[in-house]
């Protein structure tokens, strides 16, 4: 609706949620090139069709990619847009929500990089607890807004 669009706060958030989710789609890309590279597929009509039924096999390379890295974040983005889009409509400050919104968009992308490029630790973890800490304080905002209709 136009005055959504109004909303500098939500406006924030659709662009950094709009970030991870085109971050997402490239993880996704970025393992079925592996798939392609390591010829590890996960359906047999693909093994057949790029060589025989022997490629139709797990490949660690591809299951660091989609099972740790995408699930990864399938598992904090998904909460993440469900907690940024509720914590856009309690009218926060859009300095404190912009900090909120970045913090974790960098943190997603730096855990992503360390995954892929097999970061020394605890580059990974640390970027994975730095992304937590604004989803942790927007569901205590929320919470706290929400509280006296329970």
């Amino acid at each position: 609706s136009p005055k959504m669009m109004e909303n500098a706060v939500f406006m924030s958030f659709t662009f950094y949620s709009t970030i991870l989710i085109l971050k997402m789609y490239v993880v996704a890309i970025i393992t079925g090139q592996v798939r392609l590279r390591k010829k590890a597929f996960a359906n047999p009509e693909d093994a057949l069709r790029n060589g025989g039924l022997q490629y139709y096999r797990e490949d660690p390379d591809v299951e660091r990619c989609r099972r740790r890295a995408h699930r990864n974040d399938m598992e904090n983005i998904f909460p993440f847009l469900f907690l940024g889009a509720i914590y856009s409509l309690l009218d926060p400050s859009p300095m404190v929500a912009r900090i909120h919104f970045f913090i974790f968009c960098v943190g997603r992308i730096v855990h992503t990089i360390a995954y892929l490029l097999r970061l020394k630790a605890p580059t990974r973890s640390v970027a994975y607890s730095v992304a937590q800490l604004p989803c942790f304080s927007m569901a205590l905002q929320i919470l706290l807004a929400t509280t006296p209709y329970w």
